[in-house]
């Protein structure tokens, strides 16, 4: 649970306990008051009970008294009358507190030898007293709390809460409005690896300004790197590729067809790498956007591109499956994994499915495999698994390295695994948005 909470989620949290313990602690306090002012306000409307049914029982005859008594009765008091006097209890503070402030607002009930006590020690809800008539008789009278305190403080603290509600929802808008700068740097990095530049303005407070001012200077920093580095490696691939056309030409002039041809495979081969080491270290900028493009037809065109230059690959699927793709990058990489199938296997299928929400692009060979627990290294750069493909591997070990950085650009992924009937079987799972056709 600890982890699940997000830095918003956590900051409320603390609102939520601080509030809850402001408002308890202030509950208390306030409760604490509310009942030294009632004990009060009950003393003095006790006092005054107390005196007019003294005086309408002195006014009555003994027969009469106990009538009388029941008439005077009320939902919170008890009055009757009785000719026996029991001996008055011992008091306690609180009584004592009590029988003081009746007395303060009643000086005659000094007289009258008050007493008070408890019905009960442990509730404090119910008073029996006494006070004796001028005739020798006595009044006793019993106050009874009854349920009107406790639905007194619930209502009280249910009021008390719609201030505590609206501090919160106000705190939450508040912690949610001071965080959205940090929202926005969440998604500024996730676009970094993307090749997007965004620079995000400086908002919120003294500590994120500062983190998003430094999130501002990095990202410029690591662009004009790649940048830098893209312009590098296409200045060195143009210098290379110079000297490589003049090599060319100049093996027309070799006479041996033996060395010629020789020669001319080594030129294809270096050609080759320097094209799989710019595609490789020069992507990262990614000038090219995805775009709405027809991916069975690329699939194919890519195919008879290999049918055209006698290669035994072949194509199955739809004729037409539109996507948002980034067009260029995923045909090299459908392009570099024919190569590999052809070269390991001397014959690729290729095969377009659509299953659920995705989009399956699969080629297989007839080659010999990589073994189960090298598969995910030939996925790095420059990898190079001599003891599972044949020995005579061109170029950098780089083809399959552009791959997953093509599938990695479309959200998708690359999957390996060697076939049952023989073979390689290379997988690439794209996903698909819904309602799509």
């Amino acid at each position: 649970m600890h982890g699940s909470l997000g830095l918003v989620g956590r900051l409320f949290a603390i609102l939520l306990l601080t509030v809850m313990l402001e408002f308890a602690v202030g509950t208390l306090i306030y409760e604490r008051a509310s009942q030294i002012s009632l004990q009060d306000d009950e003393a003095r409307r006790l006092a005054e009970h107390l005196v007019i049914a003294r005086k309408l029982l002195t006014e009555q005859p003994p027969n009469e008294r106990r009538a009388m008594g029941v008439r005077l009765t009320t939902d919170r008091y008890d009055v009757h009358w009785s000719a026996a006097a029991p001996p008055p209890p011992p008091l306690s503070p609180e009584l004592e507190r009590m029988r003081q402030q009746i007395i303060e607002w009643e000086p005659s009930l000094e007289r009258s030898r008050l007493w008070l006590r408890l019905t009960s020690p442990s509730r404090h809800s119910e008073i029996n007293g006494g006070l004796q008539l001028p005739d020798g008789s006595w009044l006793y009278f019993g106050m009874h709390h009854g349920g009107g305190k406790w639905a007194f403080t619930i209502g009280r603290m249910g009021l008390a809460l719609i201030p505590v509600l609206a501090l919160l929802i106000a705190g939450w808008i508040l912690i949610r409005r001071t965080l959205a700068p940090l929202r926005e740097l969440t998604r500024a990095t996730e676009k970094i690896g993307l090749g997007s530049e965004v620079i995000l303005p400086e908002a919120g407070t003294s500590d994120v300004r500062d983190l998003i001012r430094a999130f501002n200077a990095m990202q410029t920093r690591i662009h004009r790197l790649i940048t830098e580095r893209t312009e590098t490696l296409a200045a060195v691939g143009h210098d290379l590729r110079t000297p490589l056309s003049r090599l060319q030409l100049r093996l027309e002039t070799v006479q041996q067809d033996d060395v010629r041809d020789a020669m001319d495979g080594d030129l294809e081969e270096m050609g080759a790498m320097i094209e799989s080491l710019l595609d490789f270290l020069g992507g990262e900028k990614n000038p090219e956007p995805a775009v709405r493009a027809d991916l069975a037809v690329t699939i194919a065109t890519v195919v008879d591109a290999f049918q055209d230059h006698g290669q035994d690959v072949d194509y199955s699927g739809p004729d037409h499956l539109e996507m948002e793709i980034h067009a260029l990058s995923l045909r090299r990489a459908i392009r570099n994994l024919i190569e590999n199938a052809l070269h390991y296997g001397q014959r690729a299928r290729v095969s377009l499915l659509r299953v659920g929400d995705e989009v399956l692009i699969r080629i297989d060979d007839d080659g010999p495999g990589i073994p189960r627990d090298q598969i995910g290294a030939v996925l790095k750069p420059f990898a190079r698994l001599d003891t599972a493909r044949q020995r005579n591997t061109r170029g950098l070990g780089l083809g399959l390295a552009i791959v997953q950085k093509a599938v990695d650009l479309e959200r998708g992924q690359l999957t390996l695994v060697n076939r049952p009937e023989g073979g390689l079987r290379a997988e690439i799972c794209l996903p698909r948005p819904k309602g799509r056709r």
